[in-house]
């Protein structure tokens, strides 16, 4: 099972900047491609942003492109999200999850970490 860990959340004012984490304990990021997903309350969950392996091909939800940023450290096994100029929009519960081959999708992913909440608020 490719359960990963998410941390970095918090609460930041309008135009600020967080950093997410995504880490796997059992096994090697490095192999896999890995997308970032939100959620709020009373929506769905979505994709904001996926990288691949070895290629680093990158997409964005288009909600989030020029704000957002992935990337990887695959000899940290960490897998980041930079997120910059939030808006209150952006405040959802952020998951990670992990996929041979292709981007994960909502249906892809059978179990997800806890996630980590980002709350953008004045």
């Amino acid at each position: 099972q490719l359960q990963l860990v998410e941390s970095g959340g918090g609460l930041v004012q309008p135009g600020g900047s967080l950093r997410l984490s995504c880490t796997a304990s059992k096994f090697t990021l490095a192999s896999y491609n890995v997308g970032w997903f939100r959620q709020a309350p009373g929506k769905e969950r979505e994709r904001v942003s996926c990288i691949s392996s070895s290629t680093y091909i990158i997409n964005y939800a288009d909600s989030v492109k020029g704000r957002f940023t992935i990337s990887r450290d695959d000899a940290k096994n960490m897998v980041y999200l930079q997120m910059n100029n939030l808006k209150p929009e952006d405040s959802a519960v952020y998951y990670c999850a992990a996929r041979p081959f292709v981007c994960p999708t909502l249906e892809s992913v059978q179990n997800w970490g806890q996630g980590t909440q980002v709350t953008v608020s004045s």
